[in-house]
């Protein structure tokens, strides 16, 4: 869309303006509406499903984990999907200790790598913050020689962003991270990895293949395909350790 388009949404409940072209195709648009825009937003707005998923999703807690607390987000971390607050609860009872982190997933998460040389792509940036108190149970299973489980590749990009590159210990910060990770990275916080089957020539196929290496992903993937795993948001997880 050109500058100076204009664009209407929910029977025009929400009307749009673009007004330039940014980098990577995207849009600086402006908005006007009558009310409270993310009321607005969350009354016109359709959940993001999965091709495979035919029917709309009338509970939108369903596209959530049961752990999210703050607005701000452009998707779910669709790797805590599969939680929930009864195998939490078990997780707990056998002495793993859960932190929680904050980071609003942008849309460059979506966003196929288009360079020949994966080098040359530019990543997103993404903000985020973690408290004090999530900070210690991340720092003493360090210290006691535990291993740290990332639930998602955007928990990892936030503790990798901010661990120390020596110790792997973290520190309260509220930032944003553009961290590319790709094989020949060396991890330094976390330990483990809960992830989905993420989509070909993506970033975050990427991140999963440097922890876990191209081959022994690539044979993974072969054989989530042959038996018809769930891609994307509402598919299957794996445990990469």
């Amino acid at each position: 869309m050109k500058p100076g388009t204009k664009v209407e949404f929910g029977d025009g409940l929400l009307k749009a303006t673009i007004l330039e072209i940014l980098e990577g195709g995207t849009r600086k648009v402006s908005f006007t509406y009558d009310g409270i825009f993310n009321e607005i937003l969350d009354k016109i707005g359709i959940m993001p499903l999965p091709p495979y998923i035919h029917e709309k999703l009338e509970e939108k807690g369903r596209y959530q984990t049961v752990y999210a607390k703050y607005n701000g987000s452009a998707a779910a971390p669709t790797a805590g999907l599969h939680f929930t607050p009864e195998l939490l609860k078990k997780i707990e009872d056998k002495g793993v200790k859960i932190a929680n982190v904050t980071l609003h997933v942008g849309i460059g998460t979506f966003r196929p790598v288009k360079e020949e040389n994966i080098e040359e792509h530019k990543m997103h940036t993404e903000h985020f913050y973690i408290k004090q108190e999530d900070v210690n149970k991340i720092n003493e299973t360090k210290n006691k020689g535990g291993r740290v489980i990332a639930v998602g590749t955007t928990s990892c990009r936030v503790l990798e962003s901010i661990a120390d590159k020596d110790t792997g210990l973290v520190s309260e910060v509220e930032s944003d991270t553009g961290i590319y990770i790709y094989p020949g990275y060396k991890f330094k916080c976390i330990d483990g990895l809960i992830t989905n089957f993420h989509l070909p020539k993506s970033t975050l196929i990427m991140l999963v293949s440097a922890l876990a290496g191209r081959e022994f992903v690539l044979h993974a993937y072969n054989e989530a395909v042959k038996e018809k795993y769930r891609f994307f948001s509402f598919g299957d997880a794996m445990f990469i350790r």
